[in-house]
């Protein structure tokens, strides 16, 4: 298990250096997930790279840990919330706007995409 913790840190450690180094406006830890699952797709091909924590079922234990534990990564950004609380109170409802813009502008976006995607999957069936 400390294994594949140890994977999916360094994972994200070279995002976060690929993302210095090339200055993209993408978070590091999002890159090294993105590493972290062509790493996974190519173990499934590359039988040779099923070592380690890279081995069938060695992942697994540590997506279940921190899946079990994920309650607990919400509370710094609690604590954030309470320590900002009178910015909260100027603009709490500039802050909800905002966020209700955002929810629904991603609802659009993911149905959108669908709709693109179904499209042409249903273009590459037809004979």
């Amino acid at each position: 298990m400390i294994a594949g913790f140890g994977l999916i840190l360094l994972c994200q450690l070279i995002g976060e250096a690929i993302v210095h180094a090339v200055a993209v406006p993408v978070p590091g830890p999002v890159v090294g997930l993105i590493l972290l699952l062509w790493l996974l797709l190519l173990r499934d091909r590359a039988p040779q790279l099923a070592i380690g924590p890279l081995a069938a079922g060695g992942m697994e234990p540590v997506a279940k840990g921190l899946l079990a534990n994920l309650s607990l990564l919400f509370v710094p950004a609690g604590v954030g919330i309470v320590q900002q609380f009178d910015l909260l109170a100027d603009h709490g409802i500039a802050i909800v706007a905002v966020l209700a813009a955002s929810v629904v502008l991603t609802l659009l976006a993911t149905v959108g995409a669908f709709l693109l995607l179904s499209r042409f999957v249903a273009r590459r069936r037809a004979p």
